[in-house]
């Protein structure tokens, strides 16, 4: 056992350096808020609010959908708040239970009996913690289940042609699950439901062996002290209807408190799944002896913790989790990819010989028009031949390969005036144009390669108006300072004769 005196880093560095066993084994978390609100006359339920694969997702305004994930930001008062839920609630480890009412009823066993709790107290609460969840994709069953039903009853009624002659009878879609299967909380009909179309996308998300942390929070008004509680069932059990997606529940923390302090329940819940989602909190709690340890491992947390001053930063702000790398390059194949065949074969139809016609025509006149600039600009290295090759070959590929077909590729007045300074500066220094040229090209493939790895795209939304006029007038000062100074070469070669004399006005 570690000493009491040492810091919470190397007591975290004790409990995790401790050997497994079986029922102690880390698995991959999801954790799901759910929150209540029992005031007198009201019949609630719990309700979820967030969930956590690895980053938070929450219920957008009105219910209808989930949030993009983003990374969980938390208040220092929230984390220091649920310090002391752990320090002063009831902590229960190992405990061993195959229902929600066994765990009820051990929760409520801890508290203290006194004249603000007595049994009556107990039994409501108790009656509040068995409630029915609701969950967000529920709405889509409901949707899809009196259609699925409907169909059922079609095809009951064609295979069994005496169905019309029997008298009306109650019908069960499944039957009743036996004592064995009650006792360890499984539901022909509730797993049925939890593997249900809608939800597949999102369990394709979840790492198989996976375990749920269930947070219950919520403000009750006839309680007069809050009720704190953190339980960690070993074995993990599956307790139907409490989680979104059907996996074994491993851990379980119950915040309920008096009305008025709903925000406050809601963010120390939000820091309980945060935290949960944490590698090192994870470990410790699946490892802890006792309650120092989980204490521990929140001091850990919060010593990790940088902490922003307020004014500077608005919490509101939604962090997007990091992508990995290429990730924006693998998901633009993947939406790619089931189209890439009908661009082509939707394009072989004489309606879009209009269109390719345009397109030949211009792309076919700015590759000539500035392939002639560009002869004289770098004294034939690169003109109308070279330009035409390099647009065909550039063109195919990208078209191929990109994703957007129908951009016009080819030289521009930029490039020109790139290529124009870029071959005096060679001329300057002695240097090979063209073996510059193929440096800087292979360095901008390899620029462009790294950009789209690390989907840098994602920046041009802070490209304003100002940033594009500002380029805009770069390069129309370029030019017009290259008129200028062809005129002056006139001047040297057409000589200005200032005096009058008439005699010259003939002569060329």
């Amino acid at each position: 056992m570690a000493p009491a005196s040492d810091t919470p880093s190397q007591r975290v560095q004790f409990i995790l350096g401790t050997e497994e066993d079986e029922q102690h084994v880390p698995h991959d978390l999801f954790t799901e808020l759910d929150e209540i609100c029992v005031k007198e006359g009201e019949d609630a339920g719990w309700k979820e609010t967030a969930r956590w694969l690895k980053f938070e997702e929450d219920v957008e305004d009105g219910g209808e959908r989930w949030s993009k994930p983003y990374v969980a930001t938390l208040s220092l008062h929230s984390l220091s708040e649920l310090r002391s839920c752990i320090i002063n609630g009831t902590v229960l480890l190992d405990v061993c239970a195959n229902s929600m009412e066994e765990i009820a009823d051990m929760i409520l066993g801890q508290q203290e009996q006194s004249t603000e709790f007595d049994e009556r107290m107990r039994a409501k609460v108790r009656q509040v913690l068995l409630k029915q969840h609701h969950h967000q994709n529920e709405k889509k069953r409901n949707n899809l289940l009196p259609i699925v039903c409907s169909c059922a009853d079609v095809s009951e009624k064609q295979s069994d042609p005496h169905v019309l002659d029997k008298p009306a009878q109650t019908l069960t879609p499944h039957p009743s699950p036996t004592t064995a299967e009650a006792k360890n909380g499984v539901n022909h009909e509730a797993s049925a439901m939890d593997f249900s179309k809608a939800e597949l996308h999102f369990m394709k998300k979840i790492p198989t062996g996976a375990e749920a942390s269930n947070v219950l929070v919520g403000e009750l008004d006839f309680l007069r002290q809050p009720i704190v509680a953190f339980v960690r069932l070993t074995p993990a059990v599956l307790l139907s209807g409490m989680t979104e997606v059907p996996i074994p529940t491993r851990f379980l923390f119950v915040l309920l408190g008096p009305e008025g302090k709903a925000h406050q329940y809601h963010e120390i819940g939000r820091s309980m799944a945060t935290i949960m989602t944490d590698e090192v909190f994870r470990d410790v709690a699946y490892k802890a002896k006792n309650r120092a340890d989980l204490v521990a491992g929140i001091e850990e947390f919060l010593d990790q913790v940088t902490v922003l001053p307020p004014g500077e930063w608005d919490p509101s702000i939604r962090i997007e989790p990091p992508k990995s790398v290429p990730g924006g390059l693998v998901l633009d194949v993947k939406r790619k990819a089931p189209w890439f065949w009908s661009d082509f074969r939707d394009g072989l139809s004489l309606q879009c010989l209009a269109s390719f016609l345009f397109l030949y025509c211009a792309c076919m006149s700015p590759v000539i028009t500035f392939g002639g600039l560009l002869g004289e600009a770098t004294n034939g290295h690169i003109s109308a031949m070279e330009s035409l090759l390099g647009a065909s070959m550039t063109g195919v590929v990208y078209s191929l390969f990109a994703g957007q077909p129908l951009t016009i590729l080819g030289s521009t007045g930029p490039v020109l005036v790139f290529e124009k300074i870029l071959y005096k500066f060679c001329k300057e220094y002695t240097l090979s144009y063209l073996s510059l040229r193929a440096c800087i090209g292979l360095w901008t493939a390899f620029f462009c390669i790294v950009l789209v790895a690390t989907d840098a795209s994602c920046l041009v939304c802070y490209i304003t108006r100002f940033t594009e006029e500002a380029f805009a007038s770069l390069i129309c000062i370029i030019f017009i300072y290259e008129a200028l100074e062809k005129l002056s070469h006139l001047r040297e070669t057409y000589p200005v004769h200032m005096h009058s004399k008439l005699d010259f006005l003939t002569i060329y």
